[in-house]
């Protein structure tokens, strides 16, 4: 078959590719033009795979990304037309690693600083001296891959390291010496503190000035995963003060950026280099090599980002599941709490008769998404589980009591089960925490858990109009008369943060299921 390498790519990859297949390096031509010539097209960041370019692409079977994100291939006009889209993940985290390391050296003995003094013309050695990082506490957020390697580097330079991870569980921890403790705990406790977090609507500017007021007067913060992790006023504030004895930052809130940070005092800053190096670029390249020729070839392709291609009788039949399921294990895990050992994935009904593993997939990848530091798809979301020492079970049976398919999905025992209702296959919420449902399955919902009394539809409902959010849907299931009731909504807009405080007054648990 017809590859197209676009951008430069190691020679390692091309040889790779050119055992099997005719490979033709063109960085000139229209891509209009040519790509309807091509089975495999191969970019990194500066090629614009449009759903234009797609569509002109009439043989194209994979996409290859040599490098992490896909930020430039349209996704899902890949997905409509059967094209796999796969990228390489992991091949910088080392790179990463070493980077957030080099900047934690580099702040602690005010490099950037002395090397600047000494070519101005100052000796200036006094005044750069710094600490030792050996028997100083590091405070990892995020332990995942690469916080993981940052860890262990910093382990060997006889740094005390304490981490936060909801989604890694205990044992992880303990095999690499690594105390487990909540964000709160390692905020007090670091002398460092570097940032390894996803980026989602909860860990958004979770560095703000609470954060940092709970910090050791005199910490170090380096910051070389995702610029709006961190709120860029408070800490120039707090670099200014002297509350943070330095920063070293290689991510912004916009890049190119030119912003207070660099003028702040005790900075050490660099352009976004984390991934930058000869080793990772190479490695990128030779990973989206073996994807693209396992797609190609009809093998599994491990880090494709969207819907591997399956028998189309079977998908005809799960097709309308896998969202459920992804849905399902949204909510399993949000009802659980982060720290979860054991998903499960029940499958009752005539679905137990087919291959429903893409089912279980599904439902990781549901649960998963927006809590790891790195892509997660229906290919590779079991091996995230594995790698953070997560137990999945699947278990199928025919007979099912109610429904002619029912989905059941568990995070450490907390159970939400569903069905598809309709010719429209509607996703439908049947249980959750033991309590009989009857709703259809929104991205926003509330669950509320609580005395069976009179007065609480009443008060909910008046806190949500107040807050100016329109509930949509509603139903209320209780074990008995004056027992234990939950109540579980579906809501047009997200919920502030005042009003979850508030349902929570007086509540056994609120629960919110914001996208």
């Amino acid at each position: 078959m017809k590859v197209l390498v676009r951008e430069q790519i190691a020679d390692a990859g091309i040889d790779l590719l050119r055992k099997k297949h005719d490979v033709v390096v063109d960085r000139d031509s229209p891509l209009d033009d040519i790509i309807g010539d091509y089975e495999a097209l191969i970019v990194r960041s500066a090629t614009k795979v449009t759903a234009d370019v797609i569509e002109r692409g009439a043989r194209l079977k994979v996409i290859g990304r040599a490098g992490v994100g896909v930020d430039n291939v349209d996704v899902d006009a890949a997905t409509r037309r059967g094209i796999v889209v796969a990228n390489a993940p992991e091949s910088n985290i080392v790179s990463a690693a070493e980077h957030a390391l080099g900047l934690l050296l580099a702040l602690a003995r005010n490099i950037p600083q002395a090397h600047a003094a000494l070519v101005a013309g100052r000796w200036e050695r006094s005044k750069w001296g710094g600490i030792e990082l050996a028997d100083k506490v590091l405070g990892v957020l995020g332990f995942g891959r690469i916080g993981r390697l940052v860890a262990r580097r910093a382990v060997g330079l006889q740094m005390k390291v304490v981490a936060y991870d909801p989604f890694v569980s205990a044992e992880r921890f303990r095999e690499l010496g690594v105390d487990s403790a909540s964000f709160d705990e390692v905020l007090e406790r670091a002398d460092f503190l570097t940032l390894h977090l996803p980026l989602n609507d909860d860990t958004r500017g979770s560095i703000d000035a609470a954060a940092i007021a709970r910090m050791r007067d005199g910490a170090r913060l380096v910051n070389a995963a995702r610029g709006e992790l961190v709120d860029e006023a408070a800490l120039v504030a707090a670099l200014e003060s002297g509350k943070l004895a330095g920063a070293a930052i290689d991510v912004f809130p916009h890049e190119p950026y030119d912003g207070p940070l660099l003028r702040a005092p005790n900075i050490v800053v660099t352009p976004h280099l984390a991934a930058s190096t000869e080793e990772a670029q190479d490695r990128a390249g030779v990973i989206v090599a073996e994807q693209v020729a396992a797609a190609l070839d009809g093998g599994l392709v491990s880090n494709a980002v969207n819907i591997p291609a399956v028998d189309a009788e079977v998908l005809e039949v799960l097709g309308p599941f896998i969202p459920l399921a992804a849905k399902l294990g949204r909510l399993a895990l949000a009802l659980a709490g982060g720290d979860v050992r054991r998903i499960a994935i029940e499958v009752y009904g005539a679905l137990a008769d087919y291959d429903t593993r893409l089912l279980t997939v599904a439902a990781l990848n549901g649960a998963f998404q927006g809590h790891t530091d790195q892509p997660v798809n229906y290919v590779n979301a079991p091996v995230v589980a594995a790698d953070r020492g997560i137990e999945v079970s699947e278990e199928k049976r025919r007979a099912s009591r109610d429904f002619t398919n029912l989905l059941r999905v568990s995070a450490d025992g907390v159970r939400v089960a569903g069905t598809t209702i309709g010719n429209d296959n509607r996703h439908w919420l049947v249980s959750a925490l033991g309590f009989e449902l009857d709703m259809e399955l929104a991205p926003r919902m509330a669950l509320l858990l609580y005395d069976d009394v009179p007065g609480v539809i009443g008060r909910v409902g008046m806190l949500f109009g107040a807050a100016g959010v329109n509930i949509a849907n509603m139903t209320v299931s209780r074990n008995r008369e004056g027992g234990k009731a939950l109540m579980a909504l579906s809501i047009d807009s997200p919920a502030p943060a005042e009003l979850v405080a508030q349902l929570r007054e007086g509540m056994d648990a609120a629960y919110l299921i914001q996208s």
